[in-house]
């Protein structure tokens, strides 16, 4: 039977390239909540790991002159938590964490000259972060040869953001640096989904909806650095994107599984960060249109105790010119090894970003293009089932 050599190991390590790769996905997409874990054969089970991501985009050009400033892009981790809780035979619930939207870029002094010759801020730092701490439960019904899970739950996300203007323009006459801070310390939002499974053939295909946040932050502060106690009152809101996921896995022969998903996630609702200061209303355009992000992958069981799997993802690039956001193809490949009590996962990825251009005359704050790039990220994990 297929189901005697799969199990739950090469589910898992689909499950981890799929992780992997998807850190490189379009927009500010980074990771996915690992409700993966309720379709775990036990109990009870426990999972914790990271993703380490290093994309290493920088210009070719800005304001139609060469730049020297190297890579602007900043490495981040992705943390992920995972437990399920099985309450009866039909019936379980996740617990998990992760950070699923976040940005984080620190532009050179090129850069910077052509934001001012455009009649811009020149920000020197840029950065946003989100948590996303959520439940989600399965109940699960026989269905023909398988069985049929229907899942749902509620999360709550939070949103933090933060600006360094190298040059304040925003106090006229202004030579001196100001952080603009932007905080929203919660909104909740919703998961609805499906799936069917036959555990003889590793079969499982699934549905998942993943509800758009819209945050409102109306406690913020713009810091003028160098001039005491100035602070600015600053709000500010933006709205992060719905999606909705299609994965499917299948045993293909003895030891072999196939697996592919394809994600649609709508990041055209995210056309701006609007924001005030002092009275002043300020906007980051990004006019983004909708990502899809598509995945095929094989896995095979090497040994009892190893696993692997590798996996091509491709994701549309979501810019329209207001910025540099292009195609990304990765690369993924992944183990799983059972190592002491549990499953130890580690995989990584590499990922190709294809040139691409932005224009003042498309809402960017200047002129500039950017040549085909290379990042990479590596992910590990260990699980405890019981």
């Amino acid at each position: 039977m297929i189901s005697s050599i799969f199990k739950n190991g090469v589910l898992t390590v689909a499950a981890l390239a799929a992780f992997a790769s998807v850190a490189q996905a379009g927009g500010f997409a980074r990771g996915e909540a690992d409700t993966d874990i309720l379709f775990d054969a036990d109990d009870y089970a426990f999972r914790a790991g990271a993703t380490y991501v290093s994309p290493r985009r920088e210009f070719e050009t800005t304001g139609g002159v060469a730049n020297n400033d190297g890579v602007y892009t900043e490495g981040y981790w992705i943390p992920s938590i995972a437990a399920k809780i099985g309450v009866s035979e039909n019936f379980a619930c996740a617990l998990t964490y992760t950070q699923p939207f976040g940005a984080q870029a620190n532009y050179g002094m090129d850069a910077r000259m052509a934001a001012i010759a455009n009649g811009n801020n020149p920000y020197g730092e840029k950065g946003f972060k989100t948590n996303e701490y959520g439940a989600t439960c399965d109940v699960k019904f026989d269905a023909g040869k398988g069985k049929l899970h229907l899942l749902g739950g509620i999360f709550m996300q939070d949103f933090s953001y933060t600006a360094v203007n190298e040059l304040d323009t925003i106090l006229p006459g202004s030579t001196r640096h100001g952080t603009l801070r932007l905080e929203d310390d919660s909104a909740i939002g919703y998961r609805l989904g499906a799936a069917y499974e036959i555990t003889e053939y590793a079969l499982r295909v699934s549905l998942m909806y993943r509800s758009k946040i819209k945050h409102e932050a109306d406690e913020g502060s713009y810091d003028v650095m160098d001039l005491g106690s100035i602070f600015l009152p600053a709000t500010g809101y933006g709205t992060l994107p719905q999606s909705l996921k299609l994965s499917a896995q299948t045993g293909v022969a003895e030891g072999w599984l196939v697996y592919g998903s394809v994600k649609w996630t709508d990041w055209s609702v995210l056309d701006a960060l609007n924001y005030n200061i002092g009275g002043t209303d300020f906007r980051d355009a990004y006019n983004w249109k909708d990502g899809w992000t598509v995945q095929a992958g094989v896995a095979h069981v090497f040994t009892e105790k190893l696993t692997g799997t590798v996996n091509l993802t491709w994701d549309s690039g979501v810019g329209t010119g207001a910025d540099i956001n292009t195609d990304t193809w990765t690369l993924g490949a992944g183990i799983q090894a059972k190592l002491g009590p549990g499953d130890l996962r580690f995989g990584g990825g590499v990922s190709y970003l294809t040139s691409g251009s932005q224009s003042a005359s498309k809402g960017a704050s200047y002129d500039a293009t950017a040549g085909g790039d290379w990042s990479y990220a590596v992910s590990g994990s260990y699980k405890i089932s019981f």
